[in-house]
């Protein structure tokens, strides 16, 4: 994908410009990299919020038009307000095409609802990468990196090293981690309830064993909490009719 831009030259630099710049509609950034000095630059500020939205213009090669010249560069950081929607800074990098770049590109998950995690478990599969950071020529510089979920079983996690990669393009690691890209988990409440109903079953198992079936003779210890139940009664009834006696005397 080609993504062009148009950016324009900053003659002016210090906050008192840029202030001035972002009230005329200007975004204020920087050019760097390469042989060439670094150069200052004004850009559209509407233009690059809305470039800004779009994934494709995070992790491409772009084609910034300055001066009549094209140049390839990347886009290597932005500066927004705390809580207005105004780019503050920019910063793009002049690209070498015979030198390997460092990149963060976006993870796109794919064929989840296939997996045995959620169709034999209904288990819910969690992104816990978004992107991942890898080393490649400008030309193999992929715009994103398709991660298959169709494998991925319940109670377990699939590995940054278990990614497969575009030709040409390597994962920056640090050290020997491997963090995890995705895991597939059953929600705590599902749990509950499986455990729940696995303990109501276990119950009436145990009330129909303990039960006596139709028939039978009741057992020792029934018979013996019967008999007990029943002088109990006898006792009682003893009692009432001596009261009375004592009464009528």
């Amino acid at each position: 994908m080609n993504i062009e831009f148009t950016a324009f030259p900053r003659n002016t630099e210090g906050r008192g410009a840029s202030r001035r710049m972002r009230r005329a509609g200007k975004a204020p950034g920087i050019v760097y990299g390469g042989t060439t000095a670094p150069t200052p630059i004004e850009l559209d500020h509407n233009a690059l919020f809305h470039a800004l939205r779009g994934e494709a213009f995070h992790s491409s090669i772009l084609t910034m038009k300055l001066d009549g010249s094209a140049t390839k560069v990347l886009l290597r950081d932005v500066q927004m307000h705390p809580f207005r929607n105004e780019i503050l800074h920019v910063d793009f990098q002049r690209v070498d095409e015979n030198k390997k770049i460092h990149m963060k590109v976006p993870l796109h998950f794919k064929n989840g609802e296939e997996s045995p995690a959620v169709k034999l478990s209904a288990a819910i599969i969690s992104h816990v990468t978004a992107d991942l950071d890898i080393a490649c020529l400008p030309k193999d510089l992929p715009g994103f990196i398709e991660v298959d979920l169709s494998t991925l079983e319940v109670g377990h996690a699939l590995h940054v090293s278990s990614v497969k990669l575009p030709p040409g393009v390597t994962v920056v690691k640090r050290g020997k981690f491997d963090p995890v890209v995705a895991a597939a988990i059953v929600p705590r409440a599902q749990v509950e309830t499986d455990e729940e109903l696995a303990a109501a079953a276990e119950a009436e198992a145990a009330a129909a064993a303990a039960a006596p079936a139709e028939g039978e003779a009741p057992a020792a210890g029934d018979k013996a909490a019967d008999k007990g139940a029943e002088k109990a009664v006898d006792k009682k009834d003893d009692k009432k009719d001596s009261k009375k006696d004592d009464r009528k005397k």
